[in-house]
């Protein structure tokens, strides 16, 4: 059976778990560095291009600050995620503002900041007005429809809550220029873990196409074009990474195409990745508390569908290495599960695995993104800690594990007697 590598030893998480008992996310600060680097240089070659990590992914300012150093942008999507941004030093044209069903004080707190405002509907264009005024640059995030397909975590465009339609992206930049504003962008956003590179050349040829039919009819001039995210992850062992070269040349080959031909240069180029940036350089670690031989085996494990929901939700696969057994054969047939008071409660369903016992220590592969940012407290679970690996071998715990007084925090216990 494939394997995949691990950035630590069983010593080493044993000596973590000395100081911070599982289950806790651990990222790999060293690969994540490379990881952002190599998306750099491939996409040197784009014009202006930039990179705005999806905060949503993995929500902590650590890696945030790391990424900042690398010259990455945020892309926030709440107020949350706004002022986390804030805390971190990333402001102004550094912030993308994607969001939807979006209230006031949202877009008040974005424009406060200077954020690129990203519109996610044609009637935001007066709701914004109305409340925190349109600043001079304005995007519209554009749902193409049946030009595009989907893929399982989005969904098809046309049945998709996201975006424009083409005629209201007319409409809308026509209105906002009679409105005063002065700078444009275009983005789109059509899917979710996806691993074929030609799809995101396919999204860039669209958009090209797209902004030089309307700075043609309406008379603007566009500054940039944000392709969105979606570049997968290779979670199964036999699956490749997507390769950062084969997507950045055919952008710029578009590019040529439709904007050098139509005389739109300069235009830039953004990307607003999440998952692969951090996604294959975080691991859940879990300690197995019991086994359980019924009409199946099971491995029980001190975590649950509350530190990453991925697989319960989608379905999806996450690799699993029993620490101190790498090598070994794979001769048993395993579910491997939570706690949780529900049966999708599962990291794996019927998985080989070399023999379990109790204690073992469990890594969860390509958990560093929609991992503990998805985290919820069914049950009364607590939100796990998160761990930082430095190159040497160092750790930081970069958020603490939940307590019961967390918990607890949001309760009134003492007007339980005038009900």
């Amino acid at each position: 059976m494939a394997s995949k590598e691990l950035p630590f030893t069983e010593e080493k998480i044993k000596e973590i778990i000395s100081e911070h008992p599982t289950p806790f996310h651990i990222y790999d600060r060293k690969a994540i560095l490379e990881n952002s680097r190599k998306l750099k240089e491939a996409f040197s070659i784009v014009n202006g291009f930039k990179e705005y990590f999806a905060v949503k992914a993995l929500p902590n300012p650590y890696i945030m600050e790391i990424l900042k150093r690398e010259g990455f942008g945020a892309d926030c999507s709440s107020l949350a995620e706004l002022v986390l941004a804030e805390k971190t030093g990333i402001v102004g044209e550094n912030i993308m503002f994607s969001s939807n069903d979006t209230p006031a004080e949202e877009f008040v707190k974005a424009k406060e900041l200077g954020a690129i405002i990203n519109l996610d509907d044609i009637s935001h264009i007066e709701y914004l007005e109305e409340t925190a005024g349109l600043p001079e640059l304005v995007c519209c995030r554009y749902n193409p429809g049946s030009l595009k397909e989907g893929n399982a975590i989005i969904g098809n465009p046309e049945e998709a809550k996201y975006g424009f339609t083409r005629e209201q992206l007319f409409e809308g930049y026509r209105l906002m220029k009679e409105k005063g504003v002065k700078r444009f962008g275009l983005h789109t956003m059509v899917a979710s873990n996806e691993l074929e590179p030609d799809y995101f050349v396919e999204t860039a040829r669209i958009l090209f196409e797209l902004v030089a039919e309307l700075s043609r009819e309406l008379d603007i001039s566009f500054e940039f074009v944000n392709l969105g995210g979606g570049i997968g992850v290779p979670y199964r062992p036999d699956q490749e990474p997507v390769s950062y070269e084969r997507i950045a040349e055919g952008v710029r080959d578009a590019y040529d195409e439709y904007i050098r031909a139509n005389d739109l240069h300069p235009l830039k180029v953004y990307l607003e990745c999440g998952r692969v940036i951090t996604g294959p350089y975080g691991y859940l670690v879990t300690t197995v508390r019991h086994l359980k031989h019924i009409y199946k085996d099971y491995v029980g494990t001190d975590a649950s569908m509350a530190n990453l929901m991925r697989p319960g939700m989608y379905g999806a696969y996450h690799h699993i290495t029993v620490l101190g057994k790498e090598k070994d054969e794979p001769t048993h047939l395993y579910d491997v599960t939570g706690s949780l008071c529900e049966n999708n409660d599962k990291f794996a369903i019927d998985r080989l695995l070399p023999e379990v016992e109790r204690g073992d220590i469990l890594a969860i592969h390509d958990a560093g993104a929609h991992g503990h940012a998805m985290g919820f407290n069914y049950n009364g679970k607590l939100r796990s800690a998160e761990i930082l690996l430095n190159e040497d071998g160092s750790f930081k715990q970069i958020r603490r594990a939940e307590t019961l007084d967390d918990y607890f925090a949001t309760l009134d216990f003492s007007g339980l007697d005038d009900i």
